[in-house]
Protein backbone atom coordinates (compact mmCIF):
# COMPACT_ATOMS: atom_id res chain seq x y z
CA UNK A 1 0.00 0.00 0.00
CA UNK A 2 1.79 3.26 -1.04
CA UNK A 3 2.18 6.03 1.89
CA UNK A 4 -0.66 8.71 2.72
CA UNK A 5 0.04 12.10 1.75
CA UNK A 6 -0.35 12.49 5.62
CA UNK A 7 2.64 10.28 6.29
CA UNK A 8 5.53 11.64 3.75
CA UNK A 9 4.08 15.40 5.67
CA UNK A 10 4.65 13.99 9.15
CA UNK A 11 7.74 12.54 7.79
CA UNK A 12 9.59 15.55 6.41
CA UNK A 13 8.18 17.59 9.35
CA UNK A 14 9.83 15.57 11.75
CA UNK A 15 12.82 15.48 9.65
CA UNK A 16 12.80 18.98 9.63
CA UNK A 17 12.55 19.28 13.14
CA UNK A 18 15.85 17.25 13.61
CA UNK A 19 17.56 19.16 11.35
CA UNK A 20 16.81 22.11 13.45
CA UNK A 21 17.96 20.78 16.61
CA UNK A 22 21.17 18.92 15.21
CA UNK A 23 22.03 22.29 13.50
CA UNK A 24 21.49 24.61 15.74
CA UNK A 25 20.96 22.86 19.38
CA UNK A 26 23.75 20.01 19.21
CA UNK A 27 26.83 21.62 17.50
CA UNK A 28 29.74 21.47 19.96
CA UNK A 29 32.44 23.62 19.55
CA UNK A 30 34.56 21.00 17.99
CA UNK A 31 31.92 20.93 15.02
CA UNK A 32 31.87 24.27 14.72
CA UNK A 33 35.97 24.58 14.21
CA UNK A 34 37.81 24.17 11.60
CA UNK A 35 35.41 23.35 9.22
CA UNK A 36 37.23 24.10 5.94
CA UNK A 37 39.50 20.85 6.39
CA UNK A 38 37.74 17.91 5.01
CA UNK A 39 38.96 15.67 7.01
CA UNK A 40 37.67 17.00 10.22
CA UNK A 41 36.33 14.71 12.74
CA UNK A 42 34.07 17.63 14.02
CA UNK A 43 32.04 17.70 11.11
CA UNK A 44 31.84 13.81 10.97
CA UNK A 45 30.33 13.98 14.65
CA UNK A 46 27.98 16.43 13.48
CA UNK A 47 26.56 14.30 10.44
CA UNK A 48 26.73 11.35 12.76
CA UNK A 49 24.26 13.19 14.96
CA UNK A 50 21.96 14.03 12.08
CA UNK A 51 22.06 10.46 10.96
CA UNK A 52 20.98 9.22 14.44
CA UNK A 53 18.01 11.39 14.49
CA UNK A 54 16.94 10.24 10.85
CA UNK A 55 17.85 6.36 12.27
CA UNK A 56 15.19 7.29 15.48
CA UNK A 57 12.68 8.94 12.51
CA UNK A 58 12.55 6.10 10.17
CA UNK A 59 12.29 3.24 13.13
CA UNK A 60 9.22 4.97 14.49
CA UNK A 61 8.02 5.05 10.88
CA UNK A 62 8.92 0.92 10.97
CA UNK A 63 10.85 1.23 7.86
CA UNK A 64 13.13 -2.04 7.21
CA UNK A 65 16.74 -2.09 8.73
CA UNK A 66 17.93 -2.31 5.25
CA UNK A 67 16.32 0.99 4.45
CA UNK A 68 17.41 2.99 7.40
CA UNK A 69 21.14 1.39 7.39
CA UNK A 70 21.45 2.80 3.34
CA UNK A 71 19.66 6.11 4.08
CA UNK A 72 21.49 6.77 7.31
CA UNK A 73 25.14 5.93 5.20
CA UNK A 74 23.84 8.30 2.18
CA UNK A 75 23.08 10.88 4.64
CA UNK A 76 25.83 11.01 6.83
CA UNK A 77 28.39 11.03 3.15
CA UNK A 78 25.95 13.77 1.40
CA UNK A 79 25.52 15.75 4.92
CA UNK A 80 29.10 15.75 5.35
CA UNK A 81 30.11 17.14 2.13
CA UNK A 82 27.41 19.86 1.71
CA UNK A 83 28.92 21.24 5.10
CA UNK A 84 32.69 20.56 3.88
CA UNK A 85 31.32 22.68 0.80
CA UNK A 86 30.41 25.90 2.87
CA UNK A 87 32.89 25.66 4.96
CA UNK A 88 35.21 25.66 2.68
CA UNK A 89 33.69 28.22 -0.02
CA UNK A 90 32.77 30.67 3.19
CA UNK A 91 36.82 30.30 4.36
CA UNK A 92 38.14 30.56 0.89
CA UNK A 93 35.69 34.15 0.39
CA UNK A 94 36.55 34.81 4.19
CA UNK A 95 32.78 35.31 4.74
CA UNK A 96 31.35 36.74 7.80
CA UNK A 97 27.54 37.30 8.96
CA UNK A 98 27.71 40.90 8.03
CA UNK A 99 28.09 39.84 4.51
CA UNK A 100 25.10 38.98 1.84
CA UNK A 101 27.53 36.28 0.70
CA UNK A 102 27.65 34.44 3.77
CA UNK A 103 23.74 34.37 3.99
CA UNK A 104 23.81 33.25 0.49
CA UNK A 105 26.32 30.09 0.95
CA UNK A 106 24.01 29.45 4.70
CA UNK A 107 20.95 29.38 2.58
CA UNK A 108 22.21 27.16 -0.21
CA UNK A 109 23.23 25.10 2.38
CA UNK A 110 20.14 24.67 4.11
CA UNK A 111 18.57 23.84 0.64
CA UNK A 112 20.73 21.21 0.00
CA UNK A 113 19.56 19.44 3.51
CA UNK A 114 16.03 20.23 2.64
CA UNK A 115 16.14 18.89 -0.70
CA UNK A 116 18.08 15.54 0.93
CA UNK A 117 15.28 15.33 3.09
CA UNK A 118 13.14 14.93 0.32
CA UNK A 119 15.40 12.37 -1.23
CA UNK A 120 15.08 10.93 1.50
CA UNK A 121 11.23 10.22 1.83
CA UNK A 122 11.21 10.10 -1.60
CA UNK A 123 13.55 6.91 -1.03
CA UNK A 124 10.91 5.91 2.21
CA UNK A 125 7.81 5.87 -0.38
CA UNK A 126 10.11 3.90 -3.42
CA UNK A 127 11.77 1.39 -1.28
CA UNK A 128 9.93 1.13 2.56
CA UNK A 129 6.92 2.59 2.83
Amino acid sequence: MPASFGAVFLLLCLLQVKHMFADYYLQTPKMLSGRGTYFHVGRAQHAAVHVVGSVIIFALFRAPIEFILIIAALEWIVHFHIDFAKASYSDRKQLHPNQAAFWRAAGLDQLLHNLTYIGMAWAWVTFAA
